[in-house]
């Protein structure tokens, strides 16, 4: 029964969404504060890349994924220089920052002598919970067979959740995303909760880039995020700006993303550059849909100032 493809379907579907649903979750918190980071792409690759490189040198799963997201939120304070402080268009400057991401990463990952293309994953990720949970009928694969980066990014949904609509440092965030002037003349600095905010984000793209590369596919490639950065900001928008709907949204794409591997075991074949359009396929549908309805179009409103530069002296 645990072998079904359907349980190995479901199971697969939740792994392969965590990398998205991190850097989703980044993306919210930038997008909160009023920042649009069109750069998690970039960032998802400079993280896998770092974390690939420490997962081998090390073999710590920690140290990667924290090393990963460091990586992630350096690139990202380039994104804040250009956007916050010296007031660039946000979309050139977060479509820049996927350009260069995904130079850099291909560039450090075939340097040196023995290259990263050539180097075996040095981190074994082992799943969180003893065999006797993991051996349950349908919900042992499903809910217990899984590593802890998995449950921590589900603790992480319901924590961001909280804070952005249940604290106050939430709501100043919000407050920046919506109105600068108004949460600056109440005393809140909008420069650094910005600069904080967009860090954030790239620090959650790292980390979805670095456990995409060591627990999902397990091999360092050129490029081997994918689009999974577009999936991840393209996600933002249709859970409305809401940690939980990110949640059921990336393991849907997750699901998506692993079709292939779904066919493969009921042994149906279809072309592979099919279904790799498929999850940006179900994309535009679901905008398209989303947009097409005024009503459903208000609930999931951008914040107010999202990416609108802000300039103290222009209140």
């Amino acid at each position: 029964m645990n072998d079904s493809v359907l349980v190995l379907s479901i199971a697969s579907a939740l792994v392969a969404g965590t990398p998205i649903l991190l850097a989703a979750l980044g993306e919210i918190i930038t997008e909160r504060a009023g920042v649009m980071n069109l750069g998690v792409e970039g960032m998802m690759l400079i993280g896998a890349v770092v974390g690939f490189w420490c997962g081998v040198s090390t073999g710590s799963l920690t140290l990667s994924l924290v090393v990963g997201g460091l990586a992630g939120a350096a690139l990202s304070l380039v994104h804040a220089v250009l956007a916050i402080t010296l007031r660039v268009n946000q979309t050139v400057s977060g479509l820049s920052l996927v350009i260069l991401g995904s130079g850099l990463s291909a560039f450090l990952g075939a340097a040196g002598e023995t290259s990263l293309l050539e180097r075996a994953n040095g981190v074994d990720v082992d799943p969180l919970l003893p065999a006797a949970l993991r051996d349950l009928p349908v919900v042992g694969p499903i809910l217990f067979g899984h590593d802890v980066v998995v449950y921590v990014t589900v603790l992480l949904v319901a924590v961001a959740g909280r804070v952005l609509y249940r604290s106050a440092p939430g709501l100043s965030l919000r407050a920046v995303g919506e109105d600068p002037a108004a949460a600056d003349a109440a005393g809140l600095h909008v420069v650094r909760m910005r600069y904080l905010a967009t860090a954030i984000g790239g620090f959650g793209a790292g980390v979805g880039g670095a456990y995409l590369v060591i627990a999902v596919l397990g091999t360092w490639q050129t490029g081997m995020t994918a689009g999974a950065g577009w999936i991840a900001v393209a996600l933002v928008i249709l859970a409305g700006w809401r940690p939980w709907l990110a949640l059921v949204g990336a393991y849907a794409f997750g699901a998506l993303r692993g079709l292939g591997f779904t066919l493969q075991i009921a042994q149906v074949s279809i072309p592979s550059d099919f279904l790799t359009m498929i999850p940006f396929i179900a994309a535009y549908i679901v905008v398209v849909a989303v947009s097409a309805s005024p009503t459903r179009a208000r609930k999931v409103a951008a914040p107010a100032a999202l990416g609108v530069p802000y300039h103290r002296e222009e209140r």
